[in-house]
């Protein structure tokens, strides 16, 4: 059993936001592997299925960024997911935009999704961060994240979003390495 999560903050005026990727990742997730119906559970929006024959469930949490964790621990509790089969879609500030990283465990290196996620399960989870850059100016950080995507933004969001959606096989068998190379090797032909 794995659990996929993606990051974000709930409602409409968020969806296009830059901490919302992990949102939106999770969504494309869904479409493509077929996963059920999103129902609220867990204090998240929760879909289930299969994918590479391995049971999976995917959840949004509707908690708030910096409290991530309340959900994500509250499922894995329930549906007994050790927390080494849990992958977290989030923005990453310290990678330039259109650039995508996995790995397993580490710091929160400031993010305050993460913080709390390590909080309630500890660290021993895989994360794939995807770089949306960092202001020049480093007081607006905080605008900067909760700001909408510009129109060029997104359409280099889009193409991250589908390599990663078609390389989440690799995710699922936990293959950190090989998904991280073939996603970047894939948005640099573009």
């Amino acid at each position: 059993m794995l659990l996929l999560v993606g990051l974000g903050n709930p409602g409409p005026n968020n969806n296009n936001n830059r901490h919302n990727i992990g949102f939106r990742i999770i969504d494309a997730i869904n479409q493509e592997f077929s996963l059920s119906k999103q129902k609220p559970k867990f204090k998240g929006l929760l879909t289930t299925g299969n994918i590479e024959n391995k049971k999976v469930y995917a959840i949004k949490p509707l908690t708030f960024m910096n409290n991530s964790g309340i959900c994500i621990k509250e499922l894995i509790e329930y549906f007994k997911i050790n927390a080494k089969d849990v992958i977290v879609f989030h923005d990453d500030l310290d990678i330039d935009l259109g650039k995508v990283k996995a790995k397993f465990g580490g710091s929160s290196a400031g993010h305050n999704g993460i913080e709390s996620i390590d909080k309630s399960i500890g660290k021993d989870y895989s994360r794939v961060r995807v770089g949306i850059g960092r202001p020049q100016n480093k007081t607006k950080v905080n605008n900067h994240v909760l700001e909408d995507f510009s129109e060029n933004e997104e359409e280099r969001i889009k193409d991250i979003t589908d390599h990663i959606v078609k390389l989440v096989p690799k995710l699922i068998n936990k293959e950190m390495d090989t998904f991280s190379s073939k996603v970047n090797q894939n948005l640099n032909g573009i």
